[in-house]
This record gives C-alpha cells, structure tokens and sequence, in this order.
C-alpha cells in the first residue's frame, strides 16, 4: 500500500475523515506545540510577513502562523480538496489567512513572492521532496526563510519488550503512511541541495504514556493496513487494538517518535 498522503486527492471519505481527526488531534497536544513554537522563533519574520504553508492539511500550523508575530498574510495549500474545505471551515474568522487547492512541488505563484515558507510533517509523505524544496527556494525572495519539521520515522515505536506484538502495528503504520521513514536524516542535505544556506537540526522527542493520543492511532491506523493487505484478520486486529487499550487504561504504555526542526535560508540578493 502506498503512502496515503502522496496521492490523498483520491482517499476515500473516511480515510480523510480519520486524517482531518488526527491533524487536529496532533496539533492539540502540548509537547507538539511546543516543538513548533521552538523552531518557528528561530525564523526572522520581516515586518508583514507574507507566509506560505505547504501541506497545510486542516489549516492547524497556519492558525498559528496568522497569529504570529510580524505575519501579514498566510497561504495555505494541500493538494487535498477535502482537507483544503476542512481548513476553511476551521479558520476562527482570521482575516489574514486564505486556503486553496495545490501541489507543493507546482506551486501557482510568482517567484520571489513570499517571505516565509512552512512545511510541517510533510517532507516525509513526498515523492520527490527535491522538488518542493527547490519550489520553496523559486517562490522566495532573496533572503527569505524556510521550515521544516518533521517525525524520524525510522524511531516509531509502541515496544516496551523484545517482540512486541504491537510493533507490528507500528511498522504497518509506517509502512502505509510514509513515503520516506528516513528522511529527516536526509533533510539538510536536500534543502542545501535545493540553494539554501541551513541551520543545525533541531532535536525533539514525542513520548506518550498516561492518556495517550497521537501514538495510540499508529495502531488503528497500522491494525487497518495489516487487513487490508490480508496479512491478519478482522479478530486479530480487535485483538491488537485491545491490547493498546488496555495498556493505556493500566498506565503500561509507551508511544514514542523522535522529531527534527530544520531553519534555512534563500541568501540575500547579491550575496
């Protein structure tokens, strides 16, 4: 099974139901705004910043970025209608943020036209990342400033032992909703490949024990692609995903993914 995200104007209605429901979930929890905060203050916003989103999903990130200081105006764009209306329907009435319709690696807009242009958790789910990269770096003016944040997906885990059954799930989960599990390791050399000047990674740790979230979906979302591709059984699957529940209810679980945050720079006009 391909990663859904790469070809997500084609899912199916309740795959983007599940997809709106755990981007919004994400962007809920402390530990993930937290990380966003960190490297968003490492960008130098102008004064009226005009800023772009790629793969803006439910417009979560460019919420906050239409609150952000020195932000003019954000753009938000996903290649999925759905999530696109989604988004429009989530703005709280920000005047000075706008969704549409659109491929981060064919983006309709001028060069050198934004300021700031944002990729979160999206890098990963791409065919091609050089190609949005390079995108970014073409829409920028001469001196603007590019983010990207992403999960290593390679340090997904539910294991609390040797053969763990729910690291299968994970590894399902993985399998059937990333394109690249290894490329955050890759990011700086693509995006210096792409023209820009890069900071050091960021490091961060997503960690869920009590009341987990985020990780906890990896096995619905991992048990699913296991039926799907008729690997395990529909009582196998209620089995597994009994079992995270009952790990969770019992304070015995642990769900963890390691994030990385990477700042570059288009270099200034004549530099």
């Amino acid at each position: 099974m391909p990663d859904v995200f790469d070809n997500i104007e084609r899912a199916s209605l309740p795959m983007l139901e599940m997809i709106a429901h755990v981007l919004e979930l994400r962007a809920s929890m402390p530990q993930q705004q937290e990380m966003q905060r960190t490297y968003l203050r490492d960008i130098e916003f102008p004064e009226g910043a005009r800023v772009l989103e790629v793969g803006c999903g439910t417009g979560a990130i460019a919420r906050v970025l239409a609150g952000w200081p020195k932000v003019g105006d954000v753009l938000g764009v996903d290649p999925s209608p759905y999530l696109v209306d989604r988004a429009r329907a989530l703005n709280p009435g920000l005047p000075n943020l706008i969704f549409d319709v659109g491929d981060g690696r064919s983006l309709g807009l001028k060069g050198a036209s934004v300021d700031v242009v944002i990729m979160h958790t999206v890098l990963t789910h791409v065919q091609g990342p050089e190609l949005m990269l390079t995108e970014a770096h073409r829409v920028l003016r001469p001196g603007g400033w590019l983010g990207v944040c992403d999960g290593d997906f390679s340090t997904a885990t539910l294991a609390t032992g040797d053969l763990d059954p729910l690291e299968v799930c994970v590894e399902a989960f993985v399998d059937g909703f990333v394109q690249d599990r290894w490329m955050v390791r890759r990011m700086s050399g693509l995006a210096s490949a792409a023209g820009f000047a890069v900071s050091p990674l960021r490091s961060y740790g997503l960690l869920e024990t009590t009341n987990p979230g985020l990780t906890l979906t990896w096995v619905d979302r991992g048990t699913d692609v296991l039926v799907g591709r008729g690997r395990i059984g529909p009582e196998l699957a209620a089995a597994l995903k009994a079992e995270a529940t009952r790990r969770a209810a019992a304070n015995a679980f642990f769900g963890y993914m390691a994030y990385a945050s990477m700042v570059g720079r288009k270099p200034p006009a004549g530099s």
